[in-house]
């Protein structure tokens, strides 16, 4: 299927995932060869080294300079960025890249922070990312301006930041005018099926909770659980409970709940949605065991079939590509709203810019660091990021004319039905609180060990102490 431009979206929430199985880790040591001793900081390089050319490399890179990339190792894969790394190569033939993929970005790469040695790019995503606030907070990231107001790598007379969905840029900010980071991919969340599956019985996705009940009673008269989900890593439920929370009360409710505001989390609207997901674990609609799967366990139980429904994001077609049969039909929709009482509509979607690349203050080669995201940000680059793991991207018009598999056609076009009703939880803002605390009580409450008042007031209180503990820095919507 053709692809799609998102429409306009506003600033949203980090989130991170589960990594694959490979993985290099990267030593934190320069090349053995020494390839890497000439890659200082640009205000110390001899002029001989500069070699600045102002019309094909704008951010004045170094030729031999040598350039170290970590991504973190995840749904998407890293050859996307060795793509990209082929084409700076072939423009810097005598610069070495130097490439890594790990999981655990937080324990790799912040004792090298911390030790002034730092990756030249870094993908910053993952359950064990870093949180980027802090990170600029503690003046440890370059202002990435410098590459938004550099030539485009398509159209020297169109600057990269034009090239950009709105809010991407939004997204990099922490309180100034600073841009420290950029998000790759454009990822909407929502409940994935199989096309095929509904067709074969019958059903129709439910756009109401009173709908999703009967379907997931009827599934299970089958022998077919309603849904599954990482159960070990909850926050994948946050991805469609809060703009269920949204569709019932309001997008308000949010911004309470992002303002760590006095009783946010015991408004209405999340009483609802509390206990509407609580349903589905009293009436035994969740498959048996789903507490303690993870992400590639319960997504692998979904292509088997044993389950209709599953919180997720576009990846997820990238991801379980090797488990899903032919003829599948992958497909996403809006969460259910809960009733005609609904404050908006059903079409409305958490969406948000994600797959944070950050340039350490610190690196040898900044410079090259924001090339390589220069040619990341090209068109050609970002449709081959999309065609490859299948994902939205941040790049104005990558996907035209693209064709795109079943899955990533649909949340295209779920985001082209959403419009304007897209939610933007900053679940970034207090990274602790949100994936630690908050996602772990509603796993507790999924998990039957929980019932949604409990787990509502304990959510409130840990909203409470962060809102009063000095030390965690605060921020707000206006």
């Amino acid at each position: 299927m053709k692809g799609a431009s998102p429409p306009k979206i506003c600033s949203t929430a980090q989130t991170g995932r589960p990594g694959s199985t490979a993985q290099a880790v990267p030593t934190g040591q320069r090349s053995p060869d020494g390839a890497n001793e000439t890659a200082l900081p640009r205000k110390h390089r001899p002029e001989s080294e500069k070699q600045r050319m102002p019309d094909t490399n704008p951010l004045g890179v170094s030729e031999s300079a040598a350039l170290e990339v970590v991504v973190f190792d995840g749904g998407f894969g890293d050859q996307y960025v060795q793509d990209a790394e082929a084409v700076f190569s072939s423009r810097f033939p005598r610069a070495k890249v130097e490439h890594s993929a790990v999981q655990d970005i937080l324990p790799v790469l912040r004792p090298r922070f911390d030790a002034g040695n730092p990756p030249d790019l870094i993908d910053n995503t993952g359950p064990q990312s870093l949180a980027t606030a802090d990170l600029a907070g503690e003046g440890l990231l370059s202002d990435l301006r410098t590459l938004l107001d550099a030539p485009s790598y398509d159209d020297p007379g169109t600057p990269v930041a034009d090239t950009l969905i709105p809010a991407v840029i939004g997204k990099g900010r922490f309180g100034g005018e600073e841009v420290w980071a950029l998000n790759y991919a454009f990822t909407a969340f929502g409940i994935w099926y199989s096309g095929s599956t509904l067709a074969r019985h019958g059903w129709e996705y439910p756009r109401t909770w009173d709908e999703m009940l009967a379907l997931c009673a009827e599934a299970k008269r089958k022998g077919i659980a309603g849904w599954t989900y990482a159960g070990r890593y909850p926050y994948y439920l946050q991805w469609t409970l809060y703009p269920f929370i949204a569709k019932i009360g309001g997008p308000e409710v949010l911004k309470a709940i992002d303002n760590l505001e006095p009783n946010a989390w015991k408004h209405e609207a999340v009483r609802k949605a509390f206990e509407a997901y609580y349903e589905l674990v009293a009436k035994g609609y969740v498959l048996p065991g789903t507490p303690e799967l993870d992400h590639t366990q319960s997504q692998t139980a979904w292509t088997e079939g044993r389950a209709l429904f599953i919180p997720n994001a576009p990846w997820v077609e990238n991801e379980a590509k090797d488990t899903t049969p032919p003829g599948f039909e992958m497909a996403v929709a809006p969460p259910s709203g809960l009733d005609a009482a609904d404050a908006m509509p059903f079409e409305t979607i958490w969406a948000q810019a994600g797959e944070a690349f950050v340039v350490p203050r610190a690196a040898r080669n900044p410079e090259g660091g924001m090339e390589l995201l220069r040619v990341m940000l090209g068109k050609e680059a970002a449709r081959n990021f999309a065609v490859l793991v299948s994902s939205l991207t941040t790049v104005r018009g990558a996907l035209g004319g693209a064709d795109l598999p079943s899955g990533l056609a649909s949340a295209d076009a779920m985001v082209n039905a959403a419009g304007q009703h897209i939610v933007c939880p900053r679940t970034d803002w207090y990274q602790d609180l949100n994936r630690e605390v908050i996602a772990g009580l509603i796993g507790e409450m999924m998990a039957d060990r929980l019932k949604p008042a409990e787990a509502i007031a304990r959510i409130q209180r840990a909203a409470d102490d962060t809102a009063r503990d000095d030390s965690v820095k605060k921020y707000r919507h206006p």
